[in-house]
């Protein structure tokens, strides 16, 4: 899964910014200062660092800087309340590949994510050989493309993007349809039914949806 680090400290602006992006389907590690979020980033494993410069401890410029003289290549989109022309330049200069100045536009941000995935040439996952691509709002099984409804590939995507791990219902309600679950999830178990029966997998014997009594769904891996 692609692996999002949000370098931010101001909870008002990571928390529904770290909803987004694992809405997109990226997983997202949250960092509060720039030592931690040097030393998560050079840990490895990371596809993009969304990177605040206003970071305390170690501001943003400095931790862009260390990383790019230590050799990391990851993309980095900084985010800035500065919008002067000399902190943009000296952000770009420092080793970051895009900006985005605050208050920022949700969705001009996640197209700059993107954009930037797409450019570091992240491939699209791969698993139990369901292959979702979230930009195209397109997902496969094998070679056969699926002929999903919008809350359909929606709830794909979260299952695949937890795979091997339960997705509680609440979640599933609360990321998919946009609201707080408080009783009956029947238009859940439907949307259930009907990607099994396009995934062609066995409510009995599941070898890809399997329900979790109770708690809510999992994807198995293989």
């Amino acid at each position: 899964m692609t692996c999002v680090l949000l370098a931010e400290d101001d909870t008002s602006i990571s928390e529904p910014l770290a909803r987004a992006l694992r809405r997109e389907g990226y997983s997202v590690d949250v960092t509060v200062n720039g030592n931690e979020t040097l030393d998560r980033a050079r840990v490895g494993d990371i596809d993009l660092m969304v990177l605040d410069l206003g970071l305390p401890e170690m501001d943003g410029l400095e931790v862009a800087r260390r990383l790019r003289t230590e050799g990391h290549g990851t993309p980095i989109l900084i985010l800035t309340a500065r919008a002067d022309e000399v902190d943009t330049v000296v952000g770009l200069d420092a080793g970051a590949d895009d900006y985005v100045t605050k208050p920022f536009r949700l969705a001009e941000l996640l197209a700059r994510v993107r954009a930037l995935l797409r450019r570091g040439g992240a491939e699209v996952p791969v698993v139990h050989g369901v292959r979702i691509d979230n930009d195209s709002r397109r997902a496969w099984i094998g070679d056969r493309e699926l002929q999903l409804t919008t809350k359909e590939f929606d709830l794909l995507r979260v299952l695949v993007r937890d795979a091997g791990k339960v997705v509680t219902r609440e979640q599933i309600m609360r990321e998919v349809w946009d609201t707080n679950w408080w009783g009956s999830t029947k238009t859940l178990d439907m949307h259930i039914s009907w990607l099994r029966r396009k995934l062609g997998d066995d409510a009995n014997q599941p070898s890809y949806i399997t329900t979790v009594r109770g708690v809510g769904f999992r994807f198995e891996r293989d």
